[in-house]
């Protein structure tokens, strides 16, 4: 007699039968989900692919139409698929004048930076000692200015900007990420004058240790490799911006010989900032007043600032609607956008209830 059956309700059930019916049933499913799995996994890559290749396409067709030069360049497959992360310097609206408070780093820029990179020629009394430095550090607190001075850089010297991320470089399969390095410094150079930029450069060449992955420690690897093997014309600049400068290994802060600190602003540059950033505004002629928001505003970022004034003119907005929509419907036939009412100081400060006007009006 088979001791696996069981009866149960006068049925007999094979308890070995149902435990390998549990087993086929679970296999199957396990197998669907991978299938499944693998399959959707398949089809997004080729769909990202053709879109990276697509845009890539009308990049390279773009660039090679304002530069006739670059149309006999042959680039390869890890080239072409970095040519969604190329920004051309038509494409970059930020300019130098933009940028309020920071005159004399820009000037330090100019002379050290953009004039060897886009006029080699004109340090050829000192041709192999001055020239435009392999790399540049923007360091300081947060929404300062650093990505901007990046952009502006490429935006005056005529350079294309070459944006990378860990997402760029990070690849799945062994040895790819390695492969989009190398392509990253070989497209740099067939297109220079070229900046490499890499916001949060510390999230990728931080401190080396023995605790390092593999294939981080590769990548380090190859990275720095590339960097010393640049050809030597000073036409190729590595840039990096970051809040924790501390944290990047002392053998790429080597690579990075030009260093710009980027602080909080001061209350000279605060004014300035606000000027650039209110210069179309509609300001109140008889209740604004700059300095009380220059002193109201001390410790605050360049970024905060732009979201500070912002937020005020949401205020003079808001009072607009609420006088002409009501339960999201037009009331007011007749709207017209100059009845706006100006900014005012008062737009402006944290505490407004305290603020005593000054006889200083800007």
């Amino acid at each position: 007699m088979n001791k696996l059956k069981l009866e149960l309700w006068g049925v007999k059930i094979d308890l070995k039968l149902l435990g390998d019916l549990f087993f086929l049933t679970g296999a199957g499913l396990s197998m669907y989900y991978m299938l499944n799995h693998l399959l959707n996994d398949s089809i997004d890559n080729s769909v990202k692919t053709k879109e990276a290749k697509k845009k890539g396409a009308t990049v390279l067709k773009k660039i090679q139409q304002v530069n006739p030069d670059l149309k006999n360049l042959v680039f390869n497959e890890y080239e072409k698929s970095l040519l969604n992360s190329l920004v051309t310097p038509e494409d970059i609206n930020v300019t130098f004048e933009d940028i309020g408070g920071m005159q004399e780093v820009i000037d330090e820029l100019h002379e050290a930076v953009i004039l060897p990179l886009t006029e080699p020629d004109l340090f050829s009394a000192h041709s192999s000692l001055v020239q435009s430095p392999k790399g540049v550090l923007f360091y300081g607190p947060p929404g300062c200015g650093k990505t901007m001075l990046a952009k502006a850089i490429a935006k005056e010297s005529g350079a294309f900007f070459l944006l990378i991320r860990m997402s760029t470089i990070m690849d799945k399969w062994y040895g790819e990420s390695n492969k989009i390095v190398d392509a990253i410094f070989s497209l740099a150079n067939k297109l220079q004058p070229c900046i490499i930029f890499i916001d949060e450069i510390d999230s990728f060449l931080r401190d080396r240790s023995s605790s390092d992955h593999e294939v981080s420690s590769m990548l380090k690897a190859e990275f720095m490799t590339l960097w010393d093997g640049l050809v030597s014309n000073g036409r190729i600049m590595v840039m990096g911006a970051t809040n924790r400068q501390h944290d990047i290994d002392a053998a790429f802060m080597r690579r990075l010989p030009k260093k710009f600190s980027i602080g909080r602003p001061t209350s000279v540059q605060r004014r300035s900032i606000l000027r650039k950033i209110l210069v179309d505004a509609k300001l109140d002629e008889n209740d604004f007043d700059l300095e009380a928001i220059v002193a109201d505003t001390e410790g605050s970022s360049g970024s905060d600032l732009r979201e500070l004034c912002r937020e005020a003119a949401l205020k003079s907005m808001k009072e607009y609607i609420r006088e002409n929509y009501k339960g999201g419907k037009k009331v007011t036939t007749n709207m017209d956008p100059n009845q706006v009412r100006p900014l005012k100081t008062t737009d402006f400060l944290k505490h407004p209830d305290s603020f005593i006007p000054s006889a200083n009006i800007d």
